[in-house]
């Protein structure tokens, strides 16, 4: 199926200080024999006969007019060690765009397809140098946005979710075996084994990744936080002394903010996104309204909420309003409220605001002096690692994972009820090739073309 030679720039668009063209498959040497020059006395060379993984200096060449493209450097990779397993070489050219797309395009004039979106990794799995789980690692180490969601990536790209689904796959399979021996043969001597500790053994690590999915979730698509009051409470200020940098305009004019502003954090490890909100109150200015609409959105869409209250003042209705709001949300997720302008005198009792939020926690901030704000990004990491489920042992999975694990879980769960009320072999095994089949649709055994175009068709091309 992925019998041809495919080509494309494996380095983002823009200027740098490199680009490289990488090429996969057959033809992969033939192609770069035919635009490459070697040294500086520019020899035609067979670079399929090249050393492996030895870097080359010379020159693409455009074979039509012998015009230089651009001075390289270039790599031949020689199977199967190599990123797909195929005959791969590498050219790496200037940085800029037009040396770049100069040559892939003599690349593709002269054999080459160019590859797909994830083609490289599509074809890594496929000729089995890695599994899907592994496959799907190489996006979250491309998307990673701290450096505690790279080191799950990576962890996940060696193969650790695959590791912690073993016990569950080989209990499947053993289980699934005398399953079928014992129906398809009932009148042969079939050695037994014990049904109920084998499927303990998979509903046991099953539940134990399932557990620790939420955390990973948190770690690879990060927590959405909304930071709401009312008009000139310091909602700016906060988003520029977390972010550390002047971010949003800070005056002392109510309605400074008038639409949502967004911005990313490394909360403590977890991806965090901030959304400094427009202040929630009555208004007959159409923008300052249209603004407070959207500020009612982000608040509705975010994971964790921070309420921000003027400490130096008195708190009033539009306090006590946004209290009210806040307070109809207690359930579904995180709140904390935290108490600005910390350097200033403590106007007095914020009970009233306050006793609308029981248990909420409450932190006091000074955005000018900095103080509080390292408790008040410790809070914000524990709810968000609380709304998640806690655990000291993340699986970075996708939904498209954990959705199947969780089916594979009810699938064992539900063959354990069977054996429990004497259920016949025959139906028990249904089950537990549920169970199985979606273990498989985590590393890669049971996938279908439709599943596989979905998955790498959000990798970038060159990937």
């Amino acid at each position: 199926m992925y019998d041809d030679t495919i080509a494309a720039i494996a380095t983002p668009p823009g200027e740098g200080g490199i680009g490289i063209v990488r090429l996969s498959g057959p033809e992969a040497g033939p192609i770069g024999a035919r635009l490459f020059r070697c040294g500086r006395q520019q020899r035609v060379v067979a670079v399929e006969r090249l050393a492996s993984h030895r870097l080359y200096y010379g020159a693409i060449v455009d074979p039509a007019d012998d015009r230089v493209v651009d001075e390289v450097m270039l790599v031949r990779m020689a199977p199967p060690r190599t990123y797909t397993r195929e005959e791969v070489v590498e050219i790496s050219c200037h940085g800029g765009p037009v040396p770049v797309r100069e040559v892939l395009a003599l690349c593709l004039r002269h054999g080459a397809r160019l590859a797909e979106p994830g083609e490289f990794t599509l074809r890594a799995f496929l000729n089995g140098r890695i599994d899907l789980s592994q496959a799907e690692a190489v996006a979250g180490i491309v998307s990673a946005r701290t450096p505690h969601s790279l080191d799950l990536a990576v962890d996940e790209l060696r193969g650790r979710l695959t590791q912690r689904l073993r016990p569950a796959r080989d209990s499947l399979v053993e289980t699934l075996a005398y399953l079928d021996a014992a129906a398809d043969f009932p009148d042969d001597e079939i050695p037994s084994i014990e049904l109920a500790p084998a499927l303990e053994t998979a509903q046991a690590a099953l539940a134990a990744v399932v557990a620790s999915a939420g955390s990973g979730l948190l770690y690879r698509e990060g927590v959405q936080i909304a930071i709401v009051g009312r008009p000139n409470a310091g909602k700016s200020s906060l988003l520029n002394a977390l972010l550390r940098a002047d971010r949003a305009i800070v005056t002392d004019i109510a309605g400074t903010t008038r639409d949502v502003i967004t911005e990313a954090i490394n909360l403590n490890g977890i991806p965090a996104t901030l959304h400094d909100t427009a202040g929630i109150a009555e208004s007959e200015d159409i923008i300052e309204q249209m603004g407070i609409a959207r500020s009612r959105q982000a608040l509705e869409s975010s994971g964790i909420v921070v309420f921000v209250i003027d400490r130096s003042r008195l708190a009033g209705p539009e306090d006590e309003h946004v209290a009210a709001l806040l307070a109809d949300r207690l359930g579904d997720g995180g709140i904390v409220v935290v108490r600005n302008k910390a350097d200033l005198p403590d106007a007095g009792d914020h009970a009233a605001v306050l006793d609308l939020l029981p248990g909420v926690p409450v932190v006091d901030v000074s955005t000018r002096t900095g103080d509080g704000l390292a408790q008040l990004e410790t809070t914000l990491h524990d709810l968000a690692i609380a709304s998640s489920g806690a655990s000291t042992d993340p699986a970075l999975v996708t939904v498209r994972q954990l959705d199947a694990l969780r089916r594979s879980l009810a699938a064992v769960e539900a063959a354990q009820e069977g054996h429990a009320l004497g259920l016949p072999l025959d139906l028990l095994a249904v089950d537990v090739r549920a169970a199985l089949y979606a273990v498989g649709e985590v590393t890669g055994e049971h996938v279908d073309d439709a599943v596989l175009d979905e998955i790498f068709s959000r990798f970038c091309i060159g990937k």
